[in-house]
């Protein structure tokens, strides 16, 4: 088993592992309404595909970004009998000012749609480098904030995760909930998400407690949310994930007198990754949200079977970016109102469909933790309805 201990005493590796928490959420830029333009006419002809990735950035992005390119090219061979794909792969060396100069260039060769970048400063940069095409962005970003004119994201946003849970909660009489979220732009834009899902679910927040980001700042507010969840709370709501407070959370809140057994635990990121997040005793009964099990893991036994080695962990994104692509190209139009007029699309966690304002609606499962298994509670729904208009 893997000690929380061992973690939460190092204060360096914790802090370093804060500022990774919401890699993807870095910019905060707003696109407006999708754009209503008529988009590239597809009709009887092969689908041009630029996909922007950051194949020679630093970190792990050579290796993301290559399980992305894989996963786009499995579901390219996936609907082969019905669209013809062919993707070009522009590196964007992880920059911004690259990621919009590909995308010229891209448009230039003929691309009928973009399919990246990855995180969401070079996606609002390339789609103000692309606007007058009216070519649709696909980006691989949850910020929302992007979302709108002729970006749409592929990501798993917080609002989406947040009216998931939070309804669910509500349904089971758990809708008195305490929110717990890190005092920078990620978490007031979670802490937003979940105000809004309550609002629209009949919950209610019984606190909104924030924390400095940092190892300090956690401990510091420990016991505020003990406080606030026994006075009359049934909830508590964490917006941190196992990169960063979650560990701290799960550890001292029980030891500081939380009874996790009869306050509801949930989290808004997902609990499975790493699988050691599992062994946590403060989050055993604790709830949180899936892609659809059976989707994704045909997606992970087709992908791994193809590569010979399973994905990344948002590689099936790019799996979705071209079913996406597949299936709007059936209605003759890859402009972004073309894509949120498409309605529903099966990927490789589910079902997914674009929204009027760019962002997304995903098909999710309500999990929860017992015996250090992951448990489906409440499945994913296979259908969303109509178009996201």
């Amino acid at each position: 088993m893997v000690s929380g201990f061992s973690r939460i005493r190092n204060p360096l590796r914790i802090l370093g592992a804060l500022l990774l928490t919401f890699v993807l959420t870095a910019c905060q830029i707003g696109g407006g309404p999708i754009g209503i333009g008529t988009g590239p006419r597809v009709n009887g002809q092969t689908v041009e595909v630029a996909m922007l990735l950051p194949m020679s950035g630093g970190g792990g992005d050579a290796l993301l970004s290559r399980s992305l390119e894989n996963a786009a090219r499995l579901a390219a061979a996936d609907v082969a009998g019905s669209a013809t794909i062919n993707i070009t792969v522009y590196d964007t060396a992880g920059n911004a000012a690259t990621a919009a100069t590909r995308a010229q260039e891209a448009v230039g060769n003929g691309a009928d749609v973009i399919v990246g970048p990855l995180r969401s400063d070079a996606a609002a940069a390339v789609g103000v480098a692309v606007a007058n095409s009216n070519v649709a962005v696909l980006s691989f970003s949850n910020n929302t904030e992007i979302a709108g004119g002729n970006v749409l994201v592929l990501g798993y946003t917080f609002a989406n995760t947040a009216d998931r849970i939070v309804g669910y909660a509500a349904r089971q009489g758990r809708g008195n909930i305490v929110l717990v979220h890190a005092n920078n732009l990620a978490g007031e834009v979670a802490r937003d998400a979940v105000r809004n899902a309550a609002a629209r679910n009949g919950a209610s927040i019984a606190a909104t407690i924030p924390y400095e980001f940092s190892q300090i700042g956690v401990v510091n507010v420990v016991p505020q949310v003990t406080s606030a969840a026994r006075s009359g709370a049934n909830a508590v709501l964490l917006t941190s994930d196992s990169a960063g407070a979650l560990p701290l959370f799960a550890q001292l809140l029980p030891e500081n007198g939380l009874n996790t057994s009869s306050v509801q635990m949930m989290g808004l990121t997902r609990w499975d990754i790493p699988p050691a997040t599992l062994e946590f005793s403060g989050l055993q009964g604790g709830w949180f949200t899936l892609p659809d099990a059976a989707a994704a893991a045909d997606f992970n036994a087709r992908y791994a079977a193809t590569n010979g080695s399973a994905p990344h962990a948002l590689g099936g994104l790019g799996y979705d970016a071209i079913r996406a692509v597949a299936q709007t190209a059936g209605t003759g139009r890859l402009g972004p109102a073309d894509f949120v007029s498409v309605g529903q699309v099966d990927g490789a966690g589910g079902a997914f469909r674009f929204l009027n304002d760019g962002t997304i609606a995903r098909a999710l499962a309500i999990a929860e933790i017992v015996n250090q298994q992951v448990s489906v509670i409440d499945p994913a729904p296979r259908r969303l309805g109509g178009a996201g208009l």
